[in-house]
């Protein structure tokens, strides 16, 4: 039954995925995306808006790399928006210094981007909330989530970071926030809230045991990228986080 559902969404992907680049004029900058519909779109109507996803990638990772997760945000009603930061002519991504201050430029052009990609598209796909929009970004691509969502922009209503490393989660009642982490790597000191802010801003931290970083990605392993679908699905379907952590710790 599950090589089933894979292949028909396989058929789905193909047949509703659509790749274009976008040209941010301002900026002379040429952003690829890939944007698929729900797979119930025809439910979507000006009326009764359904919900939107902007899917940042990890640096050096394809922002086709992820439809482990777009497939299953389809799934659940979200139209997604997968998007490419790194262009060939961008610098290198610093790993020297004081990370959060030498990556801090990368980041706001990133964050400056999913921006302009929401202002743009909003007015293409009139049948789509973005005004409450979700950000989801793995490693690189969480960092640029998480540093724009810190920017008092109103339409950000639920921030997801798969095993970000750099940019502290906002600290705040008008975002959901879920994190979830893997088990190689630690984030730098004050980037994830503590169990008293946890509780204070409702965020949610799910760590998974032997999870490695780098493969948080179509290549990942199954039982990860399973693991991952899962604790989005039942996270978005408003789970405790407290019943997620005590499912997922093993």
């Amino acid at each position: 039954m599950k090589k089933i559902i894979i292949f028909l969404a396989l058929i789905y992907w193909a047949n509703n995925a659509k790749a274009e680049v976008i040209i941010d004029k301002t900026r002379q900058r040429s952003i690829p995306i890939a944007i698929t519909l729900p797979m119930q779109n025809e439910h979507c109507t000006s009326e009764h808006k359904c919900s939107v996803a902007l899917v940042s990638a990890g640096y050096g990772v394809s922002h086709l790399k992820y439809r482990f997760i777009t497939d299953k945000l389809n799934e659940l009603g979200y139209l997604t928006i997968a998007i490419a930061h790194e262009l060939p002519n961008d610098p290198p991504l610093s790993t020297t210094g004081n990370l959060f201050q030498t990556r801090s430029k990368n980041w706001r052009r990133g964050a400056t981007t999913l921006d302009f990609i929401k202002t743009n598209l909003a007015k293409r796909f009139t049948h789509y909330d973005f005004e409450n929009l979700m950000l989801v970004g793995h490693s690189n691509g969480g960092d640029i989530s998480a540093w724009l969502a810190n920017n008092d922009k109103t339409y950000i209503k639920k921030l997801i970071t798969l095993d970000h490393r750099r940019a502290p989660l906002p600290r705040t009642n008008n975002i959901q926030v879920l994190s979830i982490r893997a088990s190689d790597f630690l984030a730098d000191q004050g980037v994830l809230p503590s169990k008293t802010e946890q509780q204070a801003f409702n965020s949610c931290i799910i760590k998974i045991p032997d999870a490695k970083h780098n493969d948080i990605a179509d290549y990942g392993p199954a039982w990860l990228k399973e693991k991952i679908r899962d604790i989005l699905t039942q996270y978005l379907n408003n789970k405790p986080c407290s019943l997620l952590n005590a499912q997922h710790l093993s």
